[in-house]
């Protein structure tokens, strides 16, 4: 208590304190989108591996013996961290966020190989959208949870960019604890959560329907549909006609910018939960006023 009470007599340390926590934790979220989706995909093959040593069927033959289990560990902790080239491992004084890309010059300190911009990027996305988190709800339980959010969001965003999939393990425990907290109304009440989990998810699913009926094509994934109601879950129905229109609004600018430039091939799907999740972001933050534009001006509503 006493360190909230310094915190809300000095707002700078208090944005400070959670600049620098923004950092750390995006230097965890790296090891997050780099990982997770190698574990999901390890756990998979692990699965039908093991599947197969069990029920070995007549059409496999002998000559797939070799397929073995790794049994290396491999998870969020273990192995250490380690340049992909030479197999360095990564010292903590060359694991301090963004100040230890910029002092060894964006290159691994044994066999000096470039190591990816999007490093530093990430921490100091982390640090810097915590902070505005912060600026908007202060020394609050508010300010608590939407960093949970924020993190959670920005790991998503760059998984599904990489991959073209936002994993069950981060957006269906999102849902539930949207859920957990409005029953307090964090941000907003208990109703407004569930149906906004409820209208996110079939919103995207109905519009995923229609668009593989029309074009016999899927225009998106089963993850999108989830990550909506995240968000739902979160800020309530109320922000899903914000959301969707931001986050269309912005796919649609850059993916016709991708393919007018030549940089993405229009055969390609371009990931949509980017877009969502930074549109979840904005409604985090600016919702409020955005709901109030929405509704009584454009609406008419009191």
């Amino acid at each position: 208590m006493q360190l909230l009470d310094v915190f809300r007599h000095s707002p700078a340390l208090f944005l400070l304190a959670v600049v620098l926590f923004g950092l750390l934790v995006g230097s965890f979220l790296n090891v997050v989108i780099h990982r997770l989706p190698r574990m999901l995909h390890r756990r998979f093959k692990s699965e039908c591996l093991g599947y197969f040593t069990e029920h070995q069927p007549e059409w496999l033959s002998a000559n797939s013996a070799h397929l073995v289990l790794a049994n290396e560990k491999f998870n969020l902790v273990v192995p250490r961290s380690r340049c992909p080239r030479c197999g360095h491992m990564i010292t903590a004084l060359e694991n301090i966020p963004v100040i230890s890309y910029l002092l060894l010059r964006g290159r691994c300190a044994q066999c000096h190989d470039k190591i990816s911009w999007r490093y530093p990027l990430v921490e100091s996305l982390s640090a810097l959208l915590a902070a505005v988190v912060a600026w908007k709800y202060g020394v609050t339980a508010l300010t608590g949870f939407g960093l949970l959010l924020t993190f959670a969001l920005l790991a998503l965003t760059f998984i599904d960019y990489d991959t073209q999939y936002l994993p069950d393990e981060i957006t269906l425990p999102f849902i539930w604890l949207g859920l957990l907290i409005n029953r307090q109304e964090i941000f907003t009440d208990l109703a407004s959560a569930l149906w906004g989990a409820v209208a996110g998810y079939l919103l995207l699913w109905f519009v995923y329907q229609v668009f593989k009926l029309i074009t016999r094509k899927e225009g998106m994934g089963f993850g999108d549909f989830k990550l909506l109601a995240l968000l739902g879950a979160w800020l309530g129905w109320q922000v899903l006609p914000a959301i969707v229109i931001i986050s269309s609004l912005i796919g649609s600018i850059v993916g016709i910018s991708l393919i007018v430039l030549r940089r993405h091939d229009r055969h390609k799907p371009i990931p949509f939960g980017p877009y969502l999740a930074g549109a979840g972001w904005i409604n985090l933050v600016w919702g409020n006023a955005i709901q109030n534009f929405y509704f009584h001006s454009i609406l008419g509503m009191p």
